[in-house]
């Protein structure tokens, strides 16, 4: 499978660690070709094979909707994929609202191991201040705290949870996949885009 021998040659390149992956997740962004009760297919974004993916018995959906600068508050759990500048500063590149259902999944401060060496930080929103840059929010986890930037342009996206019947032939979605003892790929987790939406990262 064209996907499988990817997967695993550019494992540690694609791994993400997004908001609250397990370890050994691989993340797939791509279109639904189709489903069923037990697996999806996806039309892979990086050169558009169509792979087939078990679905856990367990499986997570998600939705993910469009959501502004504006709608971050005190107190909400949040995630932010960042890059460190040369003003020694974390500066967001995209950031997500959780749910209150979802608060605490994955929580702390974790490199991406992507080309821009960003970090994702899963904590609560302690304080904002709002500068000529942007909103610099102070974020509180378990052992930590860090400030992040977050720019007018950065990407705002609010995650909520949701059902299988979300999943449409032709929506937009990033299938979190792990690799089973027996060889095969499964899907723990499913991010779905309402409305056309593109889910980011």
């Amino acid at each position: 499978m064209q996907a499988k021998s990817m997967l695993l040659g550019a494992f540690m390149a694609l791994i993400a660690v997004p908001a609250f992956a397990q370890n050994n997740a691989i993340n797939v962004f791509g279109t639904v070709d189709k489903f069923d009760a037990t697996s999806i297919s996806v039309k892979n974004n990086d050169g558009g094979a169509v792979d087939m993916y078990k679905l856990a018995p367990n499986v997570l959906y998600i939705q993910q909707t469009d959501a502004k600068l504006s709608d971050i508050k005190s107190n909400d759990f949040v995630a932010s994929a960042a890059v460190r500048k040369e003003d020694g500063k974390l500066h967001s590149t995209e950031l997500r609202i959780f749910s209150e259902k979802m608060r605490g999944l994955g929580e702390g401060q974790r490199p991406m191991n992507d080309a821009r060496n960003q970090t994702m930080t899963n904590a609560t929103v302690a304080d904002g201040v709002v500068g000529n840059e942007g909103h610099t929010l102070t974020v509180k986890y378990k052992g930590g705290e860090k400030k992040v930037v977050v720019s007018p342009d950065t990407p705002v996206v609010t995650y909520v949870p949701a059902g299988k019947s979300e999943l449409k032939a032709g929506a937009k979605v990033i299938a979190f996949i792990k690799q089973l003892p027996d060889g095969s790929f499964e899907a723990n987790r499913v991010s779905v885009g309402l409305n056309g939406l593109t889910p980011p990262m």
